[in-house]
């Protein structure tokens, strides 16, 4: 089971970069994309809703469990807060200390929560839940910061996962999230091998501009060597700086047409991997 699971996602991998190309999936597209794939890494599935059955549960269970873990510490947060606010009615000093040491363990175990819900498990980069409840209003779509935002996304990325496999492809998005956190500031996975990087508005985009080219021109120079050969990786980037209830789509646009004006000229400079 294990094995064939390992097999799902590698297709579900290369069914995600080949829909990137298409404007439009239907069902029967994406069935026959994966009949395809299926065929090709020679799965077989004998019994394909009980298969199905068990990845739905498997990811439910995941949700019941950060559920339950979240209403447990809610009920014990309610509990420390009566108790402290008996405890000051009284001058209970004692229960009081003992109270503020239950707050502490509990502040440590909801940070280690929310790190759950906002990590990308394989990047360890934040995810786009972060992003929303960091820079996005509630009930909204403008941003409640200022900043300038850095779209980063891998050039001839399907190049490599179809020369050296979805393997090798996910290790270079590990590097590349390595050396994009390196920087300093929150690094957001935004899509397949797409990054977005939040810098603050103490910078110009001129200076977040200098920083995006000197770390592609040192990827650049790194040589990444797979089934003993070597490749090169690079990215294109778009800035676009943001004021406080600006809309967050609006933003992201341009910082996409940017990104693919760069893309023109990286791309007339590096052909390929």
């Amino acid at each position: 089971m294990e094995e064939q699971n390992q097999l799902l996602q590698v297709i579900t991998h290369e069914i995600k970069s080949s829909m990137d190309d298409l404007a439009i999936v239907t069902p029967t597209v994406f069935t026959s994309l994966f009949s395809e794939l299926a065929k090709k890494h020679q799965l077989v599935l004998n019994d394909e809703e009980k298969n199905a059955l068990q990845i739905i549960e498997k990811e439910c269970g995941n949700l019941t469990t950060l559920q339950a873990k979240t209403s447990d510490n809610a009920l014990r947060l309610s509990n420390s807060t009566s108790r402290a606010i008996s405890a000051i009615r009284e001058k209970d000093e004692t229960i009081l200390n003992e109270v503020l040491q239950e707050i502490q363990v509990l502040r440590e175990e909801i940070e280690k929560l929310k790190e759950t819900m906002y990590k990308d498990m394989l990047t360890n980069t934040f995810n786009r839940k972060w992003l929303h409840d960091n820079y996005i209003k509630n009930q909204s779509n403008v941003s409640k910061r200022t900043g300038v935002l850095a779209l980063i996304d891998l050039n001839y990325f399907k190049e490599i996962n179809d020369t050296y496999g979805h393997v090798i492809g996910d290790k270079v998005l590990v590097f590349l999230a390595g050396e994009f956190l390196k920087i300093g500031y929150p690094v957001v996975r935004y899509g397949g091998d797409e990054f977005i990087i939040m810098f603050p508005d103490t910078l110009s985009e001129k200076h977040v501009h200098t920083i995006m080219t000197n770390t592609r021109e040192d990827i650049l120079k790194k040589k990444f060597k797979a089934n003993q050969h070597f490749f090169t990786v690079s990215f294109s980037f778009g800035l676009q700086g943001f004021n406080s209830n600006e809309v967050c789509t609006e933003v992201l646009e341009s910082a996409d047409r940017n990104m693919y004006e760069d893309k023109i000229v990286i791309k007339n400079r590096i052909k390929s991997i």
